[in-house]
């Protein structure tokens, strides 16, 4: 068992962009909750059909 304790940093930039992405297309959209849903992953896609 090591000895060594330094503190473990975890690096969140890219993943706050992407929440905040993602509640702003379930908003601009006016997306349903499955839609919303679907949209963690999809939701580039989403905004681009809102745009149109």
């Amino acid at each position: 068992m090591s000895s060594d304790s330094r503190p473990i940093r975890v690096d969140t930039g890219m993943g706050i962009i992407w929440f905040i992405g993602w509640l702003f297309t379930i908003a601009f959209a006016e997306l349903l909750w499955w839609q919303a849903i679907l949209g963690l992953i999809l939701w580039p896609y989403y905004l681009g059909i809102a745009v149109k």
